[in-house]
């Protein structure tokens, strides 16, 4: 058993709460720029240049990449021989959000209520998500996620007869009502199977993964290859001017589910796709 002090997370958490809103990950980077050698529309070109110019701007004077700061989703992966110390894990995992949120100087974009509202004033509480995993450490995840791009999300209930072709007619529909609203170039995630809850969240994860990899299975792989291609034939381009880039990559994670159902959803998340990771 390995004893960790809570008040580690917390430190982590502020910090990675305030780089992940600062620094694109290097995958979101070069997949951008490489679709900016793909355009060939001025108006697109202009927006990919002036989007490339933005993220690096903000890397290197230690700036929000966006004004929507996100609301902080918090994925851990706690080792089953971990003994938390010093507090309460929750807490912890929220004191962090607060911190980095104030210090970083980061927009607070949570509500207490979904119908009454009234801002909490530090962005916290967080979404969190708990997976206890083989092992001793901990790996800590933070992904603020915008709404402009989530509230363009979607959740279906299929049968099992839906078959293959409901499941891509769906993803494309999302994204093609979806239109400019989620700021893209958008990134894709895409889960199947589970149940109503799970396979929303397995959408949500798929946002985590690199962008340049794929999914194990060749089968969702090439499933991956076709829906990007399709998304970016559907002309929407950057920031909604069209172009050639609509999304610069689709990611799918799948899940067993039962004989009589077929759920997807798909999360779309913007350009600024923001995650950071670290192992405790």
């Amino acid at each position: 058993m390995r004893d960790i002090d809570v008040s580690v997370i917390t430190d982590a958490i502020e910090k990675m709460c305030i780089n992940a809103n600062r620094h694109l990950p290097q995958d979101m980077q070069a997949g951008i720029k490489a679709c900016r050698a793909c355009e060939d529309g001025p108006i697109a070109c202009t927006i990919l240049d002036q989007i490339i110019d933005n993220f690096q701007t903000a890397d290197k004077e230690n700036v929000p990449i966006c004004q929507d700061t996100g609301m902080a989703c918090i994925f851990l992966e706690v080792g089953q021989e971990v003994h938390f110390t010093g507090g309460a894990l929750y807490d912890a995992v929220n004191e962090g959000v607060r911190r980095g949120y104030t210090k970083g100087y980061l927009r607070k974009s949570v509500e207490a209520d979904p119908i009454r509202r009234g801002n909490t004033g530090d962005n916290t509480p967080a979404m969190i998500t708990v997976d206890i995993v083989p092992g001793d450490k901990v790996k800590i995840t933070v992904a603020p996620k915008g709404f402009g791009s989530e509230n363009m999300s979607a959740l279906r209930m299929f049968k099992p007869s839906a078959g293959l072709q409901g499941i891509k007619d769906f993803i494309l529909e999302t994204v093609e009502k979806a239109g400019p609203n989620p700021c893209p170039p958008i990134v894709v995630g895409v889960g199947i199977g589970g149940n109503f809850d799970h396979v929303a969240l397995a959408a949500k994860k798929a946002l985590l993964r690199p962008i340049d990899s794929h999914n194990p299975d060749p089968y969702y792989a090439a499933l991956e290859d076709e829906m990007l291609e399709k998304i970016n034939e559907l002309g929407i381009g950057p920031q909604g001017f069209g172009g050639r880039t609509t999304a610069v990559g689709v990611n799918i994670e799948t899940l067993p589910t039962h004989i009589a159902g077929m759920p997807c959803a798909v999360n779309i998340s913007c350009h600024v796709t923001r995650h950071e990771t670290e192992v405790i």
